[in-house]
């Protein structure tokens, strides 16, 4: 499964803090939600909820019938960069694109990463452009944050080359 949620750019430090944030015994989401806003940055409930299906995408909580637990995993030594490419849609197809090009803008990797927008995205929005420029832009972010990829300006390096 790959999730499409792609919050705001952070460090690991915040992201850190957000793991710690759930509780080991299964919580509601609402309950995650607030612990989240509580202990992190996050600025509202609906900001904690993009960053609690982040941190299940990234393999450092777990959905159960119960709600939300933490996974004992530490999220400062994980090799979240490997799961963010398995599990966040497009991450794959834009570190792809990275590696393959020298650099890349933002503008160049939404145009690579453009054919990969599926038909009910495009057909969801009149400038459904704009939100997937955002979402390309903090896609790159996230290369960064994880260490799959340098900005130098507005370019963008793959650290590892195709």
């Amino acid at each position: 499964m790959r999730y499409k949620i792609v919050p705001p750019v952070r460090d690991r430090a915040f992201l850190d803090a957000a793991q710690r944030a759930v509780p080991l015994v299964p919580g509601t989401v609402e309950d995650c939600c607030l612990r989240i806003v509580d202990e992190t940055a996050a600025p509202s409930r609906d900001a904690a909820r993009e960053y609690l299906t982040f941190l299940e995408a990234l393999e450092l909580v777990t959905e159960t019938s119960r709600g939300f637990e933490r996974r004992r995993v530490d999220a400062a030594e994980a090799d979240l960069g490997d799961a963010f490419e398995r599990r966040v849609f497009g991450a794959s197809e834009l570190l792809d694109a990275l590696r393959a090009a020298e650099s890349l803008t933002v503008a160049d990797a939404f145009d690579e990463l453009r054919e990969h927008v599926p038909r009910w995205e495009r057909d969801r929005r009149t400038d459904w452009e704009a939100e997937w420029r955002e979402r390309t832009e903090r896609l790159l972010g996230w290369c960064v944050t994880f260490e799959l990829a340098t900005r130098d300006g507005d370019w963008y390096r793959s650290t590892e080359r195709a």
